[in-house]
């Protein structure tokens, strides 16, 4: 089984949410939150502020950590084809600055503040929904009830 840990933001700003187009090296591209990869010996409160400055070219501030959400995806829907977990670590962030451009020599091709009742609509990773629902509930034990596995929610 492979294994990641990853810090993903939740830019909520007017009723809108910051989302990246990622552009993954096969297949369509989908909308996802700004985070990634924790890199080995980073804080994952440093590493999701890294991230969005990588992935959007805006500066960003952790206003508070939202939860965390663990889940296996099974070999058959994994992209290597191999059984992996991924835990993510979700924060509510604040952009501060900087200006949303694309991420360069990077799989993110555009930053979009997205209305959001409209993200319902779009072919997004199920991220976004934990995301989102960590966002709204804030539940206590910082946990959501699970949402499919299957990597991408398509409408």
């Amino acid at each position: 089984m492979s294994f990641r840990l990853a810090a993903y933001a939740v830019c909520i700003e007017d009723g809108r949410v910051l989302l990246a187009r990622h552009i993954p090296p096969k297949g369509e591209s989908n909308l996802t939150l700004p985070g990634g990869r924790v890199e080995h010996g980073e804080d994952p409160f440093d590493a999701v502020i890294r991230e969005v400055a990588e992935e959007t070219g805006c500066e960003a501030v952790v206003e508070r950590l939202l939860g965390v959400d663990s889940r296996v995806i099974p070999a058959a829907a994994a992209r290597a084809g191999v059984e992996h977990q991924n835990v993510g670590i979700f924060y509510r962030v604040r952009i501060t600055g900087g200006r949303l451009r694309p991420e360069p020599n990077g799989e993110v091709a555009e930053s979009v503040w997205t209305p959001i009742p409209g993200v319902a609509c779009l072919r997004r990773s199920s991220l976004v929904d934990i995301g989102l629902a960590l966002a709204q509930t804030v539940p206590a034990t910082g946990h959501v009830a699970p949402v499919p596995v299957d990597g991408l929610i398509q409408h």
